[in-house]
């Protein structure tokens, strides 16, 4: 129990930070890859925020690992922050987080509904995870002989039909590491999908069902 609060006390405490890491690692990395004419000093330092960022989060994952006293459980239960950890695209996500952070300091009941929230995360999700998505596929993209990716422009056109799961194939990664973000891109495009489908039903459903027992319109 005693570790339980330590970690909820941890997680209080670094929610924030961490959104404004997140923050700071896709401003960096959005820098090195489309300011391909930023002098090298500047290029050096957004490599250095970019690591640094990182850095962060493997701390606040070590951190949690040890006052959880799970073990190897831990990875198994928070496989979702062991992907962020290692997959750099995942990232900017953690951004979404910051409300859940800024509600536990007012210590406060939520002013969004469960529906309300959950539909507020996965759009602020899509949108992160498809920006970083442009960049890593403009970046390893953009240079190849074969590529249909040839702007930034393509990135974005190409990261919103696969998020919204039409795929219409006017533009596709060629390279090797193109295509692994486009998969980790589908699979996360199918989920949050269905987060954001599931909730609005269920939302829509309470609505129904509020009017049917005769209480009239909620007033919110």
């Amino acid at each position: 129990m005693d570790d339980d609060s330590r970690t909820a006390r941890w997680e209080r405490r670094a929610g924030i930070p961490l959104g404004a890491a997140s923050l700071l690692f896709l401003g960096s990395y959005a820098a090195r890859v489309l300011g391909e004419g930023l002098p090298g000093p500047v290029r050096d330092m957004c490599l250095a925020v970019t690591y640094g960022t990182w850095a962060l989060f493997i701390v606040d994952y070590s951190v949690r690992w040890h006052l959880s006293g799970e073990g190897v459980r831990f990875v198994q239960r928070h496989w979702l922050d062991s992907l962020v950890v290692l997959l750099p695209l995942l990232r900017p996500v953690r951004i979404a987080r910051v409300y859940d952070a800024l509600q536990e300091h007012r210590r406060g009941t939520p002013r969004l509904s469960l529906q309300a929230r959950v539909m507020l995360y996965a759009g602020l999700s899509a949108v992160l995870l498809g920006f970083s998505a442009a960049l890593a596929v403009y970046e390893y993209e953009h240079t190849d002989p074969d590529a249909t990716i040839r702007t930034f422009g393509d990135a974005l056109w190409w990261a919103a039909s696969t998020l919204a799961t039409v795929g219409y194939g006017d533009v596709v990664p060629v390279t090797l590491p193109g295509r692994l973000v486009a998969v980790v891109l589908m699979g996360c495009g199918l989920g949050l999908l269905g987060a954001v489908t599931g909730s609005f039903s269920s939302w829509l459903m309470q609505r129904f069902t509020v009017r049917d027992d005769g209480g009239g319109p909620p007033g919110r």
